[in-house]
Formats: structure tokens, sequence, C-alpha cells
């Protein structure tokens, strides 16, 4: 006789029940928020390539195409490809100094994301 057993799973709740008064305040909550910018943010910095770019942004006030290709030992073509990206964005800003283009993160609170993500990245 073959004996089956089956794995209790763990990541589930073994019964349905759920607190009505927090998820009608969270469900009207989430039907009120726009995620589409935030999750746009996310997929752009889950490349490592761009997120390698985005923390060494926070590292200066502005650095130029030529100096991210350097840091991160790529072209200046693929360095320009990705900060463009970030640009695109709004991760990063650019301005055009002579034959320069450099780039700088557009928004504090962005450069926090990126600094306290990268922390939490350190502890995992």
């Amino acid at each position: 006789m073959e004996t089956k057993h089956t794995k209790i799973n763990d990541d589930q709740c073994e019964v349905f029940c759920y607190d009505e008064e927090i998820v009608n305040r969270l469900s009207r909550k989430i039907e009120n928020e726009k995620f589409t910018s935030t999750a746009d943010i996310f997929k752009a910095l889950s490349d490592e390539t761009r997120l390698k770019i985005a923390y060494i942004l926070t590292q200066e006030t502005e650095l130029c195409v030529c100096d991210v290709a350097n840091i991160i030992g790529t072209t200046n073509a693929t360095a320009s490809h990705h900060l463009r990206h970030l640009r695109n964005m709004h991760i990063a800003k650019s301005r055009k100094q002579g034959k320069l283009v450099f780039y700088s993160l557009d928004d504090p609170h962005v450069t926090s994301m990126i600094v306290t993500a990268m922390v939490h990245g350190q502890e995992v």
C-alpha cells in the first residue's frame, strides 16, 4: 500500500477569514492610488546595470557618460543607452556642457529609495 504524504502549506492561511474593516479601508485606498509610475521605477531599476548606474549617481552630484562607462566597465554607447532609459523613466536627468553630457538623479526620493534598497540588499 502506498501512503501519500501531503505537505502543509506554510505560506497560506489554513482557514479563510478576513478583517472586513481593514479590507474595506485598504481596498478603497488602493483604488485611489496610481501604481504604474512607481512600478515603472522598479522595473527600470530591476536591470542590474541600470541599478549600478543609479547607485553610482547617489555617490556624486553628477557624472558624465564617459565616467559612468568607465566605472561600470562598458562602452559609452551602452552607458548612454542605460542613462537615457533612466532619464526617460524620470529617475535621472541630464545636462549638456559643450561636448559632454552629465547625468544626476532626478529626485531626492529616488536617491533615498536606491540607498535604502542597497542597504537592505546588503542585509539579506
